[in-house]
C-alpha cells in the first residue's frame, strides 16, 4: 500500500456520464492514471486523452504540476493538448463563419494554458494567426478572439517578438489609428504594440513609424479606463525605447482625461502613470549630472540674471567704477543671494548631483514667480546672519533632495502605483515642485526661527510635503 501522503482523492468528470470518485497514486505515471480512467468509461486510445482542472482555468494536469492536485479536487477527462490543438488549428480555418467564431473563442480560452500553447505553437499556430490578421478579412468578434488568442499565446514567452513582419505591425497599428474601433480589438492591439516595442529593439523603429503619440492621445479622451491604461502603457514603451533626443511626451490629455476623471484610478492605471512620471523626470538626468563650467559665459549670465531680477540692477559696463568696486558689489549681492562661494558662485554648481539642474530651478523661480523670489531674497538678506536662510545654498540642497525623492535617473519599478498628481497639472512640474518647496522652506524657516544648525532639518520637513497618491 502506498503511503497516505501519496494518495489524493478526487472526482473525475466526463461529458454525459456520472462523475467517478477515485484515488490517485501520485507515484504512478500520469499516463497510467489516464489509461485507468479511460478504461473505467470503456474509452480506447488513452494517449489521446488528458486530465484538466475542472474550473474556469481548464489547465491541463502534467507531470510538472500534478502535485498541485488537492484532496477533493474535481478533474475533467478531456482530449489531449495535442489533439485539441490539431482540431482547433483546423477549425479556425473553416469557411463557416459560425464555426470559425466558436473555434477562435475556444482557442482564446485554451491558449491561457502553457501545455496547450506549446502544442498549438508547434503546429505553426502563431504564423497562422498572424496571416489571418494580415489578410484583413476578419473583423468584429472574429478579429477580437484572434487577437486575444495571439496575446495569450505570446504571453508564455515561447516565441520571440522579433519574428513578426512589417505587414503585421502595420495592420495592428491601423486598428489603433482608426477613430472608431471595437473596444476589445483596440485593447488587444495596444497590448501587442506595447509588447513589440518593449521586447524588440529592431521592431520598435517599425512601430514608431506607424504610430505617434498624437495618434494615441484620442484614446485617453474616452471613458474606458482599461483603454486609457493600455494607451499610456504604449506611450511609456515608446518613451522608454526612444533615442534621447526624441523623448517628448504630451501630458495635457493624460491630466484632463485620466487624473481629473470622476472614475477612481485603478492600480494598473496608477502604475502606468507612475512609469510615465519616472520616465519624464529622467529627462532631467543630463542636467543633474552636468557640472557648471565657471568659464562658460552663457552659464555665468544666468547667475547675473538672478542678481538682476533680485536687486533690480543692470550689469555695469566695464568702465563703471574700479574693478575692485565692482567685485565688492558682486560679492555683496552674491552673499545676499545665499551662495556658498560669494566671489565665484559658479563653483557652487560643480557638485553633482544636482549640477546645473539647481541653477535651472533657481532661474525658473526667478522668472515665473518673480515676486516670491524677490521677497525671499530680500527677507533673508535683511535677517541676522545666524537666522538667514541662504537662497542659493538652499536651492542646491533642495534640488538634490527632489532628485532623490522623485528618483531622477532611476528606472521605474515593476509594480509601484505611486505617482504625484501635480506631475500632470503642469508642463514644468519638476520646477513647480521646486517653487512650492522653496517657498514653504522659507516660511518654515521663519516660523521655526531656524539657524544654520537647523538647515538639514528644515529641508527634510519641506520635501516631505510633496502631494502624493498613496500606494494601495
Amino acid at each position: 500500500m502506498p503511503p497516505p501522503a501519496d494518495i489524493v482523492k478526487v472526482a473525475i468528470e466526463w461529458p454525459g456520464a456520472f462523475p467517478k470518485l477515485m484515488e490517485i497514486d501520485q507515484k504512478k505515471p500520469l499516463s497510467a492514471i489516464i489509461k485507468e480512467v479511460c478504461e473505467g468509461w470503456s474509452l480506447g486510445n488513452h494517449e489521446n486523452f488528458a486530465l484538466q482542472i475542472a474550473d474556469a482555468t481548464n489547465f491541463y494536469i502534467t507531470e510538472k504540476n500534478r502535485n498541485d492536485i488537492k484532496n477533493g479536487s474535481i478533474l475533467r477527462l478531456t482530449t489531449s493538448p495535442y489533439q485539441t490543438a490539431v482540431q482547433l488549428h483546423e477549425r479556425i480555418q473553416s469557411s463557416s463563419m459560425d464555426a470559425k467564431l466558436e473555434s477562435l473563442k475556444d482557442l482564446a480560452s485554451a491558449s491561457r494554458d502553457i501545455t496547450f500553447a506549446q502544442e498549438f505553437i508547434n503546429l505553426d499556430g502563431i504564423s497562422l494567426l498572424t496571416l489571418m490578421v494580415e489578410s484583413g478579412t476578419d473583423f468584429g468578434d472574429l478579429l477580437s478572439f484572434t487577437l486575444t488568442a495571439f496575446v495569450e499565446l505570446m504571453d508564455h514567452g515561447i516565441v520571440s517578438w522579433d519574428t513578426f513582419s512589417v505587414a503585421f505591425i502595420k495592420k495592428i497599428a491601423s486598428y489603433v489609428n482608426k477613430s472608431a474601433m471595437d473596444t476589445a480589438v483596440l485593447q488587444r492591439s495596444l497590448a501587442i504594440l506595447e509588447s513589440i516595442v518593449l521586447n524588440s529593439q529592431d521592431l520598435y523603429h517599425k512601430v514608431a513609424q506607424e504610430i505617434t503619440i498624437g495618434q494615441l492621445i484620442p484614446h485617453l479622451q474616452g471613458t474606458d479606463q482599461d483603454i486609457q491604461t493600455y494607451t499610456i502603457a504604449v506611450i511609456n514603451a515608446l518613451f522608454l525605447k526612444a533615442p534621447e533626443d526624441k523623448r517628448q511626451v504630451r501630458r495635457a490629455c493624460a491630466r484632463t482625461n485620466v487624473i481629473r476623471s470622476p472614475t477612481a484610478i485603478n492600480a494598473e492605471m496608477a502604475h502606468q502613470l507612475y512609469v510615465l512620471q519616472v520616465l519624464t523626470f529622467n529627462l532631467l538626468e543630463d542636467r543633474m549630472m552636468t557640472k557648471m563650467d565657471p568659464q562658460d559665459q552663457a552659464q555665468r549670465d544666468i547667475i547675473f540674471e538672478l542678481r538682476r531680477i533680485a536687486f533690480d540692477v543692470e550689469c555695469e559696463p566695464n568702465n563703471s567704477g574700479s574693478i575692485e568696486k565692482r567685485k565688492s558689489m558682486y560679492t555683496r549681492d552674491y552673499k545676499k543671494l545665499g551662495f556658498i562661494n560669494h566671489v565665484n558662485p559658479a563653483v557652487d554648481f560643480t557638485q553633482i548631483p544636482p549640477g546645473m539642474l539647481a541653477l535651472d530651478n533657481m532661474l525658473y523661480f526667478a522668472r515665473h514667480h518673480q515676486d516670491a523670489y524677490i521677497r525671499i531674497v530680500l527677507e533673508n538678506s535683511s535677517r541676522e546672519d545666524k537666522h538667514e536662510c541662504p537662497f542659493g545654498r538652499s536651492s542646491i540642497e533642495l534640488t538634490k533632495m527632489l532628485c532623490e525623492i522623485l528618483k531622477v535617473g532611476e528606472l521605474p519599478s515593476e509594480n509601484c502605483p505611486e505617482f504625484h498628481p501635480m506631475f500632470f497639472t503642469h508642463d514644468r512640474s519638476f520646477e513647480e515642485f521646486f517653487c512650492i518647496c522653496i517657498q514653504l522652506l522659507n516660511k518654515t524657516w521663519k516660523e521655526m526661527r531656524a539657524t544654520s544648525e537647523d538647515f538639514n532639518k528644515v529641508h527634510v520637513i519641506c520635501v516631505m510635503t510633496l502631494p502624493r497618491v498613496p500606494c494601495k
